[in-house]
């Protein structure tokens, strides 16, 4: 039997009377994160997308360039840039592998690891506050839905 996907045809009128509260919903979260992100650029000039690199970082010994895009959900191209800035500013350090040299690990240094350690948290605090606040079931329920979303849009950048 042949595993080929048959073309189907998708009433998309009962989705539309979900659009406007979607985008909005979603556009809430996005000015909700850009103004934490501004926050956090006060705080050493750090992104929110170089804050998780570090915390990832610095839950791990070591970790390739590889493992990281898979874990912080950033493609290589965009991850290598962020990288660049992270080592410029001493935050982390790239080390050539003894018995492989085209393999290249990633390890949080002294200074970014001291820098996460007073760095606010990647969710604003209000946020952090109303989210305790829930039930176990409904921050369960919360979590599940975000991370489906993200799923309904596509891959990574």
């Amino acid at each position: 039997m042949s595993d080929k996907k048959v073309p189907c045809e998708i009433d998309l009128s009962s989705v539309m009377a979900f659009e406007m509260p979607l985008f909005q919903a979603l556009r809430r979260l996005q000015q909700a994160g850009e103004v934490h992100a501004k926050r956090l650029a006060r705080f050493g000039g750090l992104t929110p997308m170089q804050l998780m690199v570090l915390q990832v970082l610095a839950s791990e010994t070591r970790m390739t360039a590889s493992v990281l895009s898979s874990r912080v959900s950033l493609t290589a191209a965009t991850l290598s840039g962020l990288l660049d800035r992270l080592e410029e500013h001493g935050l982390l350090q790239r080390q050539r592998d003894d018995q492989d040299r085209r393999r290249q690990w990633l390890l949080i240094s002294a200074a970014g690891r001291e820098l996460i350690q007073q760095a606010p948290s990647l969710m604003p605090p209000e946020f952090n506050q109303r989210f305790a606040a829930l039930a176990d079931w409904e921050r369960h329920s919360l979590t599940a839905a975000l991370l489906r979303a993200a799923e309904l849009c596509g891959e990574m950048e």
